[in-house]
């Protein structure tokens, strides 16, 4: 298999001389992009604030110019992955049209507008020999993104990498190459066209797992490596990889209706949180509804969930009291269910004993991602947030605002449930490193 030859338009690697190389061929395609990238890095992070904003707004533009042509790309990934029997849920990641497409445009501008994080002092001292010291932040270099299906993430990606100085190894997946291509196609004109490097962006091949291994084991020449995606691909790449790796989770997100729950406002934050975007990665997965509240809790929540199309895994009280109600009947909820991204509209369901017990349940199924508590009790709220050990956690809020843009990121380069380095939404800052900067007149250190 060789990767695309249309080099300058989509960033790929070289393809292999013959068939016979074919493996050999990927591996240098990888890494000779990996060396063009860090030779765009280096140029990256010396340009101003205001060169990076005008790339940027003039991407915003040729993105927004070439909608037709985006969505043209699209409908053959529509069709492929149609055809391929891919669910709705990813096909819903996978579509766009002209709204989507100016929404991926806006994103570029609002990443525009944010303040710089290159060269930022985070913090600086004189010593008493005189020696002034300052940290500051400076670009990560090349960084490379293994997602899957979401082409918004392509200029997500490209925009915020660009802004922090980075440049950036893309590696999409099969279902969405077309619209991929495109979109890096229409990115890399804008790039020459502002006087910058193509090779800020760049696509690798997807039609081989194995360009994943050679770019997450392009030791010395990428610098992160960030998986977004499903358990699946984030696994095997925080396994194999050979470079740092930031690692965002899956989105096993929960909501607890507490006691002291205001059961109207309960029910439009369930509601948001699971049917919102049930694809998505804040999306909710779990309900919990205390015991003290489920007699009228029960009914009112898993009514109003089964109304919007939702198919609730409850355990046995929850479903008794749905059916005493006269509801739908409930599936019997399993501890697997209880540890699952549906992605779908499907919700596990249960009554808990008290907020120990929802913590507790939380604790043992949640991914980190985010949880959320509805309640009246400030006290209640505290403990939540204290004992919830997630990248984000909410109190009377719906786990859909766990996102960059919402967060006044802009866009993210997705949402980090580890703790090192960055943690939740991932915005510019968190492309960045830091460097010491040290300013003397001649001190030595003594023997």
């Amino acid at each position: 298999m060789s990767v695309s030859t249309n080099e300058l338009a989509h960033g790929s690697g070289r393809p292999p001389a013959s068939s016979s190389d074919a493996a050999e061929g990927l591996r240098a395609g990888v890494h000779d992009a990996a060396r063009r990238a860090r030779v765009a890095a280096r140029d990256l992070a010396r340009l101003t604030a205001d060169a990076k904003n005008a790339a940027l707004h003039a991407a915003a533009d040729a993105v927004v110019a070439a909608t037709d042509s985006i969505i043209a790309a699209n409908a053959d990934d529509l069709q492929r992955a149609r055809g391929a029997g891919i669910g709705e849920a990813m096909l819903d990641r996978l579509a766009l049209d002209a709204r989507r497409v100016a929404g991926i445009a806006d994103g570029l501008r609002q990443v525009a507008s944010l303040p710089d994080p290159v060269g930022e002092v985070l913090r600086g001292s004189t010593r008493p020999n005189g020696l002034r010291l300052r940290q500051i932040r400076v670009p990560l270099g090349v960084v490379g993104m293994v997602y899957e299906g979401r082409p918004n993430v392509t200029v997500d990606a490209f925009g915020l990498t660009l802004k922090s100085g980075n440049a950036v190894l893309l590696r999409g997946s099969s279902s969405a190459a077309t619209s991929n291509a495109e979109l890096v196609r229409v990115l890399r004109a804008s790039l020459v066209a502002s006087g910058l490097p193509a090779d800020t962006v760049q696509l690798l091949d997807s039609r081989d797992r194995v360009t994943v291994t050679h770019l997450i084991q392009a030791r010395g020449l990428v610098d992160v490596v960030i998986p977004r995606g499903g358990a699946g691909l984030i696994d095997a790449v925080v396994r194999d990889a050979q470079v740092p790796t930031i690692e965002t989770g899956v989105g096993n997100c929960h909501v607890y209706v507490h006691a002291d729950a205001d059961l109207d406002l309960a029910e439009r934050i369930l509601l948001n949180s699971k049917t919102r975007r049930p694809s998505v990665c804040n999306a909710a997965e779990t309900l919990l509804i205390d015991q003290a509240i489920a007699e009228a809790a029960v009914p009112r929540l898993v009514g109003a969930l089964q109304a919007a199309g939702v198919t609730v895994h409850g355990d046995e009280q929850l479903a008794r009291r749905a059916s005493d109600a006269g509801l739908s009947a409930v599936i019997p909820v399993t501890q697997e269910d209880f540890d699952t991204e549906y992605l779908s509209l499907d919700i596990a369901a249960a009554v808990v004993d008290d907020l120990d017990a929802a913590i507790g349940h939380i604790d043992r199924h949640s991914s980190g991602h985010t949880d959320a508590i509805v309640t009246a009790n400030l006290g209640a709220a505290q403990e939540f947030t204290d004992r919830v050990d997630s990248a984000a956690v909410m109190v009377n809020a719906s786990t859909a605002f766990t996102d960059g843009e919402q967060f006044g990121f802009g866009a993210e380069i997705g949402i980090s449930t580890q703790k090192l380095h960055a943690r939740g939404p991932m915005g510019l800052p968190e492309l960045t490193t830091t460097k010491w900067i040290v300013l003397g007149d001649g001190q030595i250190r003594p023997a």
